[in-house]
């Protein structure tokens, strides 16, 4: 089911960069994406440049700030167990929902949800 994230099997690279070949976008990428809008994302999609896979960054938000997680758990990009494991490493309040990569467009009004749940708390902590 991670074949996606895990293996990298269907990057396709072009130079520098790569991006999901159709079948992979719009079966699993976007597989709970309604096939016509997962080929319209499929076709708009941005190449991502392979240094970014090694890119490092500075000290984390989330180590410092309230977090908030949304776990796919149909996910086929990211094993969903791996996210359960991040979103317990930052200490975040999590909301599984049962929907694949791309949970803001199948599933916009979970994702409204969450972050509208985020901001109260933020604001009612200040």
């Amino acid at each position: 089911m991670a074949e996606l994230g895990v293996r990298h099997r269907s990057w396709t690279p072009a130079g520098s960069f790569a991006w999901l070949p159709e079948d992979d976008f719009v079966n699993h990428f976007a597989a709970d994406v309604d096939p016509v809008k997962a080929k319209v994302m499929f076709a708009v999609q941005q190449p991502l440049h392979w240094s970014a896979l090694g890119e490092m960054m500075g000290v984390p938000a989330w180590k410092s700030l309230p977090t908030w997680f949304l776990i796919a758990d149909g996910d086929q990009a990211i094993p969903p167990d791996a996210q359960r494991q991040f979103a317990a490493r930052m200490g975040a309040t999590t909301v599984e929902v049962s929907t694949n990569h791309v949970a803001m467009v199948s599933h916009p009004d979970e994702v409204l949800q969450l972050i509208t749940t985020a901001a109260e708390a933020v604001a009612a902590a200040t």
